[in-house]
């Protein structure tokens, strides 16, 4: 047996901290798995720092050095400096490819080569608690990127609106809809080649879903299509949050994020179920 399943099955007969904080929310095998990940991360914090880092230069090089030759745009008919306006949107990004990495790359692996869901799924574990494990794992790697991205943001001066205190669970939210995405799509990988459809999804969502333009400046057709993209739908979220334009709209962009985490946990589910128990 592997050590990372000999280590699961190490964690899960535990009453750890991070179990009994939790334990009472539902899910509690699912908490085994997190509280596995959290102890193989210790060591490897650095993964962590580079998730905020990224983003972080852009905003930087871009929302900074090219904001001083932009100036402002209009955002919801008045002026927006545009580190302010691309600022949200680079934390959505933050959000999707934070969720994406450990949802993709890192659960082929261990669904793969690693074998560790064979190992987790000898214990009382079913295949909903990995599915729902991985994607909570997720959600908490990427609610520290965005608490770090947002106090950045705040010392820059770019939130405008105590709204903002809402992006926290807007960027989770996020998160949610795109690990449990991504884990229902990986799945159904076959081999780390797939992995090119993954950069062929997500590239094109961070250029065009409105991250350093807005959407007026498409053509008609082109708008519709961004407009139907999960990240344009995040990126909406949180530029309303954290610049105070706040309004019934946002609840619909936030249930489409809902909806497709939903969909994704219940399909992840029964992939895994199916190709480990079958």
């Amino acid at each position: 047996m592997s050590s990372a399943g000999g280590l699961a099955l190490r964690v899960l007969p535990g009453r750890g901290p991070l179990r009994r904080a939790l334990g009472s929310v539902g899910g509690r095998s699912s908490l085994f798995l997190v509280e596995r990940h959290a102890l193989v991360y210790r060591h490897t914090w650095l993964v962590f720092v580079s998730g905020v880092v990224e983003p972080l230069f852009y905003l930087l090089s871009i929302g900074v050095g090219l904001g001083k030759l932009v100036g402002s745009v209009y955002f919801d008919g008045g002026p927006v400096k545009y580190a302010a306006f691309v600022a949200p949107a680079l934390l959505a990004s933050a959000s999707m490819n934070g969720a994406l990495f450990d949802s993709t790359f890192n659960v082929f692996f261990r669904l793969k080569y690693e074998k560790f869901y064979d190992a987790a799924l000898a214990t009382p574990m079913r295949a909903t608690d990995v599915a729902l494990g991985e994607v909570t794992w997720a959600l908490l790697r990427g609610g520290l990127y965005a608490v770090a991205f947002l106090v950045v943001m705040a010392a820059m001066g770019l939130i405008r609106s105590w709204w903002a205190l809402a992006a926290l669970p807007a960027a989770v939210l996020t998160g949610f809809a795109f690990a449990a995405g991504g884990m229902a799509a990986t799945t159904y990988m076959r081999s780390w080649q797939d992995f090119e459809f993954v950069t062929v999804a997500t590239l094109p969502m961070f250029l065009f879903s409105t991250t350093f333009y807005p959407l007026s400046v498409y053509p008609g057709a082109l708008q519709v299509v961004v407009e139907c993209t999960p990240l344009y739908q995040s990126v909406v979220v949180l530029r309303g949050l954290t610049l105070g334009e706040v309004g019934p709209g946002l609840l619909a962009h936030a249930a489409y994020l809902a909806v497709m985490g939903l969909a994704g946990l219940v399909i992840a589910g029964r992939r895994i179920g199916r190709l480990l128990l079958s």
